[in-house]
């Protein structure tokens, strides 16, 4: 009884590896057919297509983008343009825009590291202006973004915030503006929205006055104390007074 058994049991095996081998030669041939059709590797100049490896910086250079050009070492002035304005920004794409970010950026950190190494040296930075400059212009890029972002959200959505909101009073009498939050429970239901006041008692609006005065006589104060000193500027040196 055991005998037909194991005999059927080989022959099963049998057969399966005689299939398993051929599934293997078929797929080890189709890869060969594969390999085949594609061009051979030479070595040298050859007219077939070349690929590179991105690289964000010079592959030459590394680490030395943290540090000024070797021609500027030992300078004491740089000759540098001026800083982009909103105007020209506006005239960029978007793309571009992305692009000069990441230029002015790279522009920054070399600039704060040679001014962090004159610090350390305790000597001049050559050219200080190109921070304000570039710092500047990172500036105007962002003012031109929001821009954009905000012209696009009114035309689909028609708010004019990132986030809505309303002007609100807090308890002192200070109008400030309120952004909306997503709540799990509705306000009613809120203990701690319920305890927030969006409004002022009648006892407050003295005190308004009160500091509403107070802003004003600073700002008169400081209106006087520089045309005082405007005068005597004059007085000391008349010919500069003549000139204006």
């Amino acid at each position: 009884m055991a005998a037909p058994a194991v005999r059927g049991l080989l022959t099963g095996c049998r057969s399966v590896c005689q299939v398993s081998v051929r599934v293997c030669v078929r797929t080890v041939g189709h890869f060969s057919s594969i390999l085949n059709g594609l061009p051979e590797r030479t070595s040298g100049n050859s007219s077939g297509p070349k690929c590179s490896s991105f690289h964000s910086s010079a592959a030459r250079r590394g680490l030395d983008e943290f540090f000024d050009e070797p021609k500027n070492w030992g300078e004491r002035t740089v000759k540098t343009g001026d800083f982009w304005t909103i105007n020209q920004l506006r005239c960029k794409s978007s793309e571009d825009l992305h692009k000069l970010w990441y230029v002015l950026l790279k522009e920054k950190n070399m600039l704060m590291t040679l001014e962090q190494e004159s610090k350390r040296q305790r000597t001049s930075m050559p050219s200080p202006e190109r921070l304000y400059k570039v710092t500047k212009s990172m500036a105007n890029l962002d003012a031109v973004v929001t821009e954009r972002e905000d012209a696009l959200r009114l035309l689909q959505t028609g708010q004019e915030k990132a986030r809505p909101g309303e002007w609100r009073k807090d308890c002192f009498g200070e109008t400030t503006w309120y952004k909306f939050k997503e709540w799990p429970i509705p306000w009613y239901m809120n203990r701690r929205y319920k305890t927030k006041k969006f409004f002022a008692l009648p006892y407050v609006d003295h005190y308004l006055r009160l500091k509403t005065e107070k802003e004003l006589r600073a700002e008169t104060r400081q209106r006087k104390a520089a045309k005082d000193k405007q005068e005597k500027l004059e007085r000391r040196f008349p010919h500069i007074a003549n000139k204006s």
